[in-house]
């Protein structure tokens, strides 16, 4: 399905009912609006990780724009302010209140900005092996630990010179080092890719990032989950993110990594938890 939001249209799936028959009426589930990674990938992988927890809330996986299946839009609008505000735009558009937001990896990066802009828009949020800003040398030496000096170097290059031909040699060398264990081919497959969106955002976006800003304004209830052997978000990173949000709660789980993609069951658990405590 795809539903206009400001000047382009998004591509977006669900999985699950909004409205359950409850005994004599009918009760309405929360909605998790879940916002992938990349840019320059798709909600794919998000769908094979969260959408078993369709029995217990409207999960909704939109693409966002120059990513996937929406709408390219144009180079000058591939802007974290733009997919920031795109969010409470796509909710209006669909008539979704108080959502529950989960991001992962660069999904993190709107999700946060979200919540710390819109404050009154999500009524909890979960940041996925995402941090409050990128610092390149926390990252490579991660690199280094699980792939020696050859997986540094690659990252190494791509950081400084995000291009094409060092993002090919990126994903070829380091993706399969974000988890352990035998990467799972079929799944990266399915990605619909765009990689001058994610070179873009490479460049001119993230040498920059710092949403500690957004992070302090945070209002509601946040879980920030990684994994301890993740070299994008490291433990350093989720800890300092931790420390940003007032409240927060923080796991690190043991024997993963980005996107825990290892441990697919673990990460849907971690967020059934917390969609079902009472953090009122």
């Amino acid at each position: 399905m795809r539903v206009q939001v400001r000047d382009v249209r998004l591509y977006f799936d669900v999985a699950g009912m909004g409205l359950v028959p409850d005994g004599a009426a009918m009760r309405e589930r929360p909605v998790l609006i879940c916002l992938h990674g990349g840019p320059g990938f798709d909600h794919s992988l998000m769908k094979e990780t969260f959408s078993p927890l369709a029995d217990l809330a409207q999960v909704v996986l939109p693409d966002q724009r120059g990513n996937g299946r929406s709408d390219w839009s144009t180079t000058d609008r591939w802007t974290l302010d733009t997919w920031i505000d795109d969010v409470p735009a796509f909710c209006e558009a669909l008539e979704i209140e108080r959502p529950v937001l989960l991001g992962g990896s660069f999904g993190g990066f709107v999700a946060l900005g979200v919540a710390g802009r819109y404050p009154e828009l999500p009524a909890k949020l979960v940041l996925l092996s995402t941090a409050a800003r990128f610092l390149p040398e926390r990252a490579l030496a991660m690199f280094e630990r699980l792939g020696g000096a050859e997986a540094r170097d690659v990252a190494a290059r791509y950081f400084e010179h995000p291009n094409l031909e060092t993002r090919e040699a990126y994903q070829r060398i380091c993706l399969p080092l974000y988890n352990p264990g035998p990467p799972d081919p079929e799944a990266f497959a399915r990605v619909v890719k765009h990689h001058e969106v994610g070179v873009h955002f490479w460049t001119n976006q993230l040498p920059e990032l710092d949403l500690s800003g957004e992070a302090s304004r945070v209002r509601c209830p946040t879980l920030i989950l990684g994994g301890e052997l993740d070299p994008l978000a490291t433990p350093a990173d989720l800890e300092e993110l931790a420390a940003a949000i007032p409240g927060s709660q923080l796991t690190i789980v043991p024997g993963t990594g980005h996107g825990l993609r290892n441990k697919p069951d673990e990460a849907a658990a971690s967020v059934r938890r917390f969609l079902t405590a009472d953090t009122s």
